[in-house]
């Protein structure tokens, strides 16, 4: 049995630090940080973005989502996209069809319990993107669905990415 050595006496629990998982397991973290890299090489970094703040939307992971619109607006993303990732179907021309595809997939695999990758979903995603691009695209959903897993059960406080 291991003993938490936080020292945080606050006496909220939900507010409580959890650990620090990139100190407490730098191998797996340094990993994750491999795969994203191999994920994203080579694809569009404002499809990138437009992944995983989807992604983080679902997960509802505020983390994320704070630090990839961030990202977003410094690679030139428009603040009238990043306001329509959330209900990208109801405002589709803000969107390319590639992108539509992606955060389809990045929807279904999100929420995969609940019914699969649908076959639609993926042969709209196949039409559009190469092979290999189709699967760092789903890469990257992976990676991200996993990022967004560690901070919510670490507890990561929006607005204090540790990447700065």
């Amino acid at each position: 049995m291991t003993t938490n050595t936080n020292t945080n006496t606050t006496a909220n629990p939900s507010t409580a630090a959890r650990l620090n998982f990139a100190k407490s397991a730098p191998k797996v973290f340094r990993a994750l940080i491999g795969f994203d890299a191999a994920a994203r090489a080579g694809l569009d970094p404002s499809l990138v973005e437009l992944i995983q703040i989807r992604a983080s939307h679902l997960n509802h992971c505020a983390y994320c989502l704070h630090m990839h619109t961030n990202d977003a607006r410094k690679a030139g993303e428009s603040e009238d996209r990043l306001h329509m990732v959330s209900v990208w179907r109801e405002a589709r021309h803000f969107f390319t069809e590639r992108e539509q595809a992606a955060l389809a997939l990045t929807e279904a695999v999100t929420l995969v319990a609940d019914a699969g990758v649908p076959d639609d979903v993926y042969a709209d995603a196949a039409a559009v993107f190469e092979e290999q691009e189709l699967a760092q695209v789903l890469a990257l959903i992976l990676t991200i669905n996993t990022w967004n897993r560690v901070a919510l059960a670490t507890k990561k406080v929006a607005g204090t990415d540790e990447r700065v």
